[in-house]
């Protein structure tokens, strides 16, 4: 006999009483389907797999790997867990699951379609109009003509449980926006890499199939049978619990990502509002929940979907998966009725049973649940917050009472489930492998008339051996759940195969204008985040040359230095107006709050912030190793708001990691990216900022007139600022000077930090973008060559001049380049991020729009 011991610990492993073991017989033997993994693991040894157990963590955080947790803090962003032990299932077991996942997927479909169709459901009195109308995913907008077919159930996702006497059973359906299969490819992704020899030697059946079966389904929703229709995802956004799902899934199927404003709905059909400008849009793949999808007919507090998107798809102009309104099949009460449902339908009962279900809309039901409150499950039938399941044996006597006044007031919104005990799984632990209760989540895509199961799916455990609501919002883990095939599957690619020689094509996603000024932005944050540290280390020395010399020249020279750092990162008043003598005299605490405060405009913490926010919203258009590095700019933002430092010494550690995390995602961009649409508005962003900032930075230090010897050490200090301080004195073998200072940061072309370079490079980027070429010479084109000439044509030494305290050819120079680079970002802001129009058609009249 094989028994499971917790890896060489020393420590049997003990499954929990009462409750069906994956991995153990009640006599502790481990079944046979088992043996390998465990012995595997036992070879491995504890050691071993803590250090896999490490290794997990980092591979999900490198692969930016979160699901956001609400309502607690920390919980946006929060990474993803993943036992390193997967969950096996023999494929003989797995055979009977899926027909039986398959025919429930069937029965779904045919009850979505009589609801929204005929409702002959309920005129045969054979569902409840309460049932039905009472519950938020019924969408009584989305009810089709007679004669129309209610669009397919597409996807499917069901939840499963083992009872303790080792029967499968169905705990709850998934229909509005099944979640889960991205991150169920991430688990997979994770252990393939993890411990490649025992996953290949274990033949686990591969996912990639599923997901070419998804494209494939998607793609045959198209209207008009079109053969390369564009498909995207709508998603919430990066604050929905699974928006690294969506960016996963766009990434591995090739969609374009998007939110309800990157779409609009005109002349009867759904567009892309992309930096080429409208693109049609045939199938849209939904993250957002039916009532919140079109605020014109369903929830008018929506700004999540897109006016006008039910109009188009009963048009026919767009497909939606899945359809509005599936949600309704979501209501646990639903559940009571499923198997008189299944012997109307199909003439038999259902192969996988739901848990026992008592809806207390009927009189009989509503007697029972009230009777058994502390003996069963208590669940509000919409899954809404604040309406979280609870388990009637651990509610109070008061409780209890409360929940009864409920059940009473509205029995039709109310449901009570029999409490199953799931089985438990060898879960990973410090001290070796111990049992927690699991919850299987599978998979269904239709396919023509039928429906393909996914050969494995998302397990999620309990993160404590108690736990009896296994959920990712309640703290749960998950695992890759392998489905063992009897023989090595040979490796498949989601994509279809292609002749062998092959041309390459203008890529047919578009790029969307919400993605596009998130990438302009993220470069402008980064800029602001780099020239800021640079200014702050620079004054840093020039303070504590102050305190060690006590040189006028070294004080006067600082108090310019601060003064500039307000005027450059716009933090106001700062050292700048009246009344700051005390601040100048010791400016610590201003700088640091200059650092630290993210939530003042203009500071180190706020830009970092803002950066991040931007980078999460593309995050699917960059590298994996790019995503590293924003993942390390992450935790460096919350070390930086950590602690309340009294000194700057103690910062420089951690800006200096925040520098070197801003150049390797500098790095990562230039050598990673594609050179696409996306690279040339990351690449304006840095050059406009870039110039703005280094015109401010040269504005505050060197227009006004100064001594010889706080002129020198601005000098020095404007070039060390601006990242030109070595390349000047390899070029010039000298102490800096005014004169050849200028010529460097401003007119050569040569120097990749020069005002110069960056016009160049922007005028470059300007004129490459869409439509440029076909049209007259635009707002943002005239600004960019007219910045171009004013440099062109300017003189080193005649900006050098002084007249009356100030340089003013440079003040000059300076205020118009900034006015003329600051009017084409806003000119690029029009042009192809806000598309401002004029009125236009919502239905299609038959006539073209203007």
């Amino acid at each position: 006999m094989t028994t499971a011991r917790s890896l060489q610990s020393g420590t049997a492993y003990r499954p929990p009483p009462g409750a069906y073991d994956e991995m153990c017989t009640a006599e502790g033997e481990v079944r046979k389907h088992w043996r390998y993994l465990i012995d595997s693991l036992g070879a491995m040894g504890p050691e071993v797999m803590l250090q896999r157990q490490r290794d997990t963590a980092r591979m999900l955080r490198g692969d930016g790997a979160t699901y956001n947790v609400y309502g607690v803090p920390g919980g946006l962003n929060r990474p993803w867990a993943l036992d390193p032990v997967p969950l096996l299932i023999g494929s003989r077991e797995w055979a009977g699951i899926e027909a039986g996942l398959a025919q429930r997927a069937e029965l779904l479909n045919l009850i979505l379609g009589d609801l929204y169709g005929p409702r002959n459901l309920l005129r045969k009195g054979l569902l409840p109009p309460e049932l039905v109308y009472g519950h938020h995913g019924f969408l009584r907008a989305c009810a089709v003509s007679d004669g129309v077919p209610v669009p397919r159930l597409t996807l499917f996702a069901v939840d499963l449980a083992r009872g303790p006497d080792g029967r499968i059973w169905v705990i709850g359906n998934r229909t509005q926006v099944p979640s889960g299969a991205g991150y169920a490819l991430e688990n997979r992704s994770v252990m393939s890499r993890l411990m490649p020899s025992l996953f290949r030697d274990s033949h686990p059946h591969r996912l990639s199939a599923f997901f070419r079966l998804m494209r494939e389904s998607l793609r045959a929703l198209a209207p008009d049978g079109r053969d390369d229709p564009r498909v995207v995802i709508l998603t919430p956004g990066p604050l929905n619990e699974t928006y690294f799902e969506h960016q996963s899934l766009a990434n591995y199927l090739g969609y374009t990502l998007v939110e309800g404003p990157d779409l609009m709905v005109t002349d009867g059909r759904v567009w892309l509002k992309s930096v080429r400008g409208r693109e049609p849009v045939d199938v849209i793949l939904r993250r957002v929940d039916g009532d919140f999808c079109d605020p014109l007919e369903l929830r008018a507090d929506s700004r999540l979907g897109v006016a006008g998107l039910l109009h188009a798809i009963r048009q026919g102009r767009v497909a939606v998966a899945n359809p509005l309104g599936s949600g309704v099949l979501e209501n646990p009460g639903l559940m009571a009725f499923l198997p008189k449902l299944a012997k109307h339908f199909f003439g038999h009962e259902l192969r996988l049973p739901s848990v026992a279900t008592w809806w207390c809309g009927q009189k009989a039901e509503r007697d029972y649940v009230l009777a058994n409150l502390d003996k069963l499950v208590l669940r509000h039938v919409n899954r809404v917050p604040g309406n979280a399941p609870v388990s009637g044996d651990q509610l109070s006597a008061a409780d209890l009472d409360l929940w009864r006044d409920r059940i009473r007031a509205h029995p039709h919104l109310y449901v009570g489930q029999e409490r199953v005990e799931v089985s438990s799984v060898p879960t990973w632990r410090e001290s070796g492998l111990e049992p927690r209760p699991a919850i299987i989540r599978a998979f269904l895509v239709a396919r023509q008339d039928t429906y393909v199961v996914m050969p494995g799916g998302l397990t999620r455990v309990g993160a404590n051996a108690g736990d009896w609501l296994v959920s990712n919002q309640a703290g749960a883990i998950s695992k890759d759940t392998w489905v063992l095939a009897s023989e090595p599957e040979k490796t498949e690619s989601l994509w279809p195969h292609t002749p062998a020689v092959t041309y390459a094509v203008e890529s047919k996603e578009g790029l969307p204008s919400r993605a596009a000024e998130n990438l302009f932005w993220l470069a402008r944050y980064a800029a602001r985040a780099e020239a800021t540290i640079r200014l702050i280390r620079n004054i840093n020395v020039r303070y504590n040359e102050t305190l060690q010399f006590a040189d006028p020249v070294c004080q006067a020279c600082l108090e310019r230095l601060l003064k500039g750092l307000t005027q450059v990162t716009h933090t106001y008043p700062g050292f700048v107006g009246e009344g700051n003598d005390d601040q100048l005299g010791y400016p610590i605490p201003e700088i640091l709050d200059v650092i630290l405060n993210a939530q003042r405009a203009g500071s180190l913490a706020g830009n970092l912030a803002m950066f991040l926010q931007s980078a999460s919203a593309v995050v699917n258009l960059v590298s994996a190793d790019t995503r590293r590095v924003l993942n390390d700019m992450g935790d460096e933002l919350m070390d930086l708001g950590q602690g309340t430092p009294s000194d700057l010494q103690s910062m420089q550690e951690t800006l200096d990691r925040i520098m070197t995390a801003l150049m390797a995602i500098a790095g990562a961009t230039h050598e990673s990216m594609s050179r696409e649409l996306g690279w040339g508005y990351f690449g304006m962003g840095r050059r406009i900022e870039r110039t703005l900032l280094l015109a401010s930075l040269v504005r505050s230090l060197l227009v006004p007139e100064t001594d010889p010897g706080v002129e020198a050490l601005l000098t020095e200090s404007t070039l060390l600022a601006a990242e030109s301080l070595t390349l000047y004195r390899r070029r010039y073998y000298a102490q800096p000077e005014i004169e050849t200072a200028l010529d460097l940061l401003l007119l050569d072309e040569t120097n990749p930090r020069s005002l110069i370079f960056q016009v160049n490079a922007l005028e470059k980027l300007v004129r490459d973008l869409p439509g440029q070429s076909a049209r007259p010479l635009t707002i943002e084109m005239r600004r960019v060559i007219e910045a171009s000439g004013l440099l062109r044509l300017a003189d080193a030494q005649h900006l050098a001049e002084i007249d009356s305290g100030v340089r003013p050819h440079l003040d000059a120079l300076l205020a118009r380049l900034y006015q003329s680079v600051g009017e084409a970002s806003a000119a690029l802001t029009d042009s192809y991020f806000s598309h401002v129009e004029g009125p236009f058609q919502l239905l299609d009249t038959g006539t073209e729009s203007p």
